[in-house]
C-alpha cells in the first residue's frame, strides 16, 4: 500500500497584507509566496467551503482585493 502524503506547509504570509492591491498584483503577490491556488470571486458569490491546502481566496470589487482568506 502506497504511504499517505503528507500536505506541504502554507505560506505564512497575513492575507491581511492582500486587501487594498489589485487583483492582479496581488495575485502575482500570492504566486510569489507559494500559493498554488488563487481564486478570484465577486462579492457574494456563492461558493463551496471546503479548504483546499495551498489555494488563497480573494474578494475583489471594481479591481480591488476587499477580503481575502486562506482554503
Amino acid at each position: 500500500m502506497a504511504p499517505i502524503p503528507t500536505p506541504s506547509a502554507e505560506p505564512a504570509d497575513p492575507t491581511e497584507a492582500y486587501v487594498g492591491l489589485s487583483a492582479d498584483v496581488a495575485e502575482r503577490r500570492a504566486r510569489e509566496q507559494g500559493w498554488t491556488t488563487v481564486r478570484s470571486l465577486p462579492p457574494g458569490a456563492i461558493i463551496t467551503l471546503e479548504y483546499l491546502m495551498g489555494r488563497i481566496n480573494f474578494e475583489v470589487e471594481g479591481g480591488t482585493v476587499i477580503r481575502c482568506w486562506r482554503g
